[in-house]
């Protein structure tokens, strides 16, 4: 947004976040399953790694993997529906300038990270299938820190260089965010200094941090398909492509969402559609990973079986 002539060019200090919905009896409403969704995606998440943390059958790679994304998981709706609760409970939407821009850094460190921990899990999934000889070498537990911790480096450069870009410019109102937590395109809306450095700047990192990682994703998969394909039992096949349906199932949601929210900046009219896009980034997901990576996986449901159950009942 252009600044026009005469207008106060006093600096905003807070941000008003018009949230869901408008009617108090509404709000109710979505208190009650904002806050459902929460403990439903929290405790999914925290029984898939307790699972993981207990059972020695699942410390391997992949499931080393699977338990930092359900760590990514809680991170990301505890950013975004807490503070929602919050306001809703409150009956006040300011969020503080700082709060909002911090709200924004942790969102994108953690949707970054989301990015290249999917890549690492198809990358295994690929070493797996169609190195299997060598595969305890090329994904050992040094392997498996060093993804991680260049995945983290990655996601924090993004998120702090969106951060510090978007501090950058000038907010002189208006300040009401139609959306129910801090994200660049609703808050580019509102600037009254030239946004376009800021949105060349997202499409340019998007690429990076979603093009690139997709690119690589596919072609772990092409080379996964092609070598499940000349596997010539059946049970061979259908067990192979279990372990990554689950996989490409959480990749397609996460990756369409995504790029639907960043990839075209939505105008003001696309706001509702944004709302919706962001309810199923940051509480959707997060809540249907533990289901899509336990429905079609027994290792993962034995083991949630013993953790609530205890072993000596399946003895």
């Amino acid at each position: 947004m252009e600044p026009e002539a005469g207008t106060n060019m006093t600096a905003v200090t807070e941000f008003i976040l018009l949230g869901l919905v408008e009617t108090e009896e509404m709000q109710s409403v979505v208190f009650v399953l904002f806050l459902l969704a929460y403990l439903v995606t929290v405790g999914g998440n925290i029984s898939i790694l307790t699972a993981i943390l207990v059972e020695p059958k699942l410390h391997t790679p992949m499931y080393f993997f699977l338990g930092n994304l359900s760590v990514l998981d809680v991170g990301c709706i505890t950013v975004t529906v807490p503070p929602m609760l919050g306001r809703l409970l409150s009956h006040k939407h300011t969020v503080p300038y700082g709060a909002c821009l911090s709200q924004l850094f942790f969102f994108h460190l953690l949707a970054g990270m989301d990015c290249f921990l999917l890549t690492a899990m198809a990358y295994d999934r690929f070493l797996a299938i169609c190195r299997p000889l060598t595969y305890s070498i090329r994904m050992s537990q040094t392997v498996q820190k060093i993804l991680v911790a260049v995945s983290w480096a990655c996601a924090f450069t993004n998120a702090l260089t969106h951060t510090v870009a978007i501090s950058t410019l000038n907010f002189c109102g208006p300040k009401e965010v139609n959306h129910f937590y801090c994200d660049l395109p609703q808050l580019f809306q509102l600037s009254c200094s030239s946004t376009q450095l800021n949105e060349l700047l997202l499409f340019a990192l998007g690429f990076i941090m979603a093009g690139s990682p997709v690119v690589l994703i596919v072609t772990s998969y092409v080379h996964v398909a092609a070598a499940v394909l000349r596997i010539r039992s059946v049970e061979g096949r259908k067990k192979a492509f279990s372990t990554c349906g689950s996989h490409l199932t959480v990749v397609c949601l996460f990756y369409g969402t995504g790029i639907f929210n960043y990839m075209r900046l939505g105008s003001e009219e696309a706001s509702d559609k944004d709302k919706g896009v962001g309810v199923f980034n940051t509480v959707i997901n997060p809540m249907l990973n533990p289901l899509i990576y336990s429905l079609r996986n027994p290792d993962v449901q034995g083991a949630l079986w013993r953790v609530f159950v205890g072993r000596q009942s399946l003895t």
